[in-house]
């Protein structure tokens, strides 16, 4: 029988292989997002490979959960979460960011199987997934609805209208996880515009909220099981995380945020991926 330490160290290894999957996907594009990628890997590997209830053959089953990268610019992360999934063939990574191709440099649902929301325009990916929360209830359907947010997207005032909203409607089954590498565009959290304290805003939107360390496989199960087991209120993670997590030269660095790696900026990093 498995063990709870058998399944960490198997989301582990699935966590280093996509890590290595989104540089080299980044790289050979010679275009993305490699620092917020890089960041929420553990949390892409947590849902897609255990906590999600989905079916890669039938993408567009109702009673599947969604997810909604919210912070659209991150997408190779997602897009080597639904490969290795079964989504759709390895090589279609390839074509990632190329015009009209399956794999647009933001998430599109009507490209992409797998993706349940377009999203790219910051902000707005809270508010779609409170929708499908209240169209699911109206249907009496049963699933989560899960959201990656950003720390840089919680300077947008939209996430602060949803989040009121669904707190004071209860809004059941709503996880919304912020992937808080507290480095955003142009620098960092605290020197372009502080949002702590955090915890507190939430709370006082009448959300219940967790805190982990998002890149220790264990903590980050235990908390999103935590989460999953809230169903009278809505739920935020907040998952604190590095900017470019796992390649030393991209980490906590915002000139990574909207660049990729040369050649041999790619050779160096997935050498350090290979030893990591």
């Amino acid at each position: 029988m498995k063990t709870f330490e058998d399944e960490v160290k198997q989301l582990e290894s699935k966590a280093k292989k996509l890590r290595r999957m989104v540089f080299e996907t980044i790289g050979n594009a010679g275009v993305g997002h490699t620092g917020g990628s890089l960041s929420w890997v553990e949390i892409g590997t947590v849902l897609y490979f255990r906590a999600m209830k989905i079916n890669p053959r039938e993408p567009g089953w109702i009673e599947r959960d969604r997810f909604l990268l919210s912070k659209g610019h991150s997408s190779p992360t997602l897009y080597c979460c639904l490969a290795e999934k079964g989504y759709f063939p390895h090589e279609k990574l390839n074509e990632f960011d190329r015009i009209n191709g399956m794999l647009q440099g933001h998430p599109c649902m009507r490209k992409t199987p797998g993706v349940d929301m377009s999203t790219g325009s910051l902000g707005q990916g809270l508010s779609a997934g409170i929708g499908m929360a209240l169209g699911r209830d109206v249907k009496k359907l049963d699933f989560y609805v899960y959201v990656l947010l950003g720390c840089g997207e919680l300077h947008e005032g939209q996430v602060w209208e949803s989040a009121m909203y669904a707190g004071f409607h209860r809004t059941g089954k709503l996880i919304a996880i912020i992937d808080y590498n507290k480095v955003q565009l142009t620098g960092s959290i605290d020197e372009t515009l502080g949002v702590e304290p955090l915890r507190e805003k939430w709370e006082a939107f009448n959300w219940k909220v967790f805190e982990c360390d998002g890149h220790n496989m264990a903590e980050l199960v235990k908390t999103i099981d935590e989460a999953k087991g809230v169903d009278d209120k809505p739920v935020v993670v907040i998952a604190h995380t590095v900017k470019g997590k796992g390649v030393s030269f991209v980490e906590n660095r915002a000139a990574w945020h909207a660049r990729a790696p040369s050649s041999d900026e790619m050779k160096k990093g997935l050498e350090e991926l290979a030893d990591g």
